[in-house]
């Protein structure tokens, strides 16, 4: 099998869809509070200038997450922002 996607792996202004949580417990609720669940698609918007964290669109509100914890959200293939904004 090859390896897969991760959150952490968009570009500024390339979008994906949510396949699964890697995470457990309570960081596991938390993106699952914030909109992060099967599905969902997930814009990228700003990196910090030292990579983490990294802003991202979800379901309309911006968000920060370090990379270890969008590293834990597989992702479904990558698509460039066509300016359509996301769910």
């Amino acid at each position: 099998m090859g390896q897969q996607e991760t959150l952490a792996a968009l570009r500024e202004g390339e979008r994906a869809r949510v396949r699964a949580l890697t995470q457990r417990d309570t960081m596991r609720r938390r993106l699952q509070d914030i909109g992060l669940i099967e599905g969902t698609q997930v814009e990228c918007v700003l990196k910090s200038p030292w990579g983490d964290p990294v802003a991202y669109r979800i379901r309309g509100a911006l968000i920060a997450l370090r990379g270890a914890d969008a590293a834990g959200v597989l992702i479904d293939a990558r698509e460039a922002n066509r300016g359509e904004r996301s769910e």
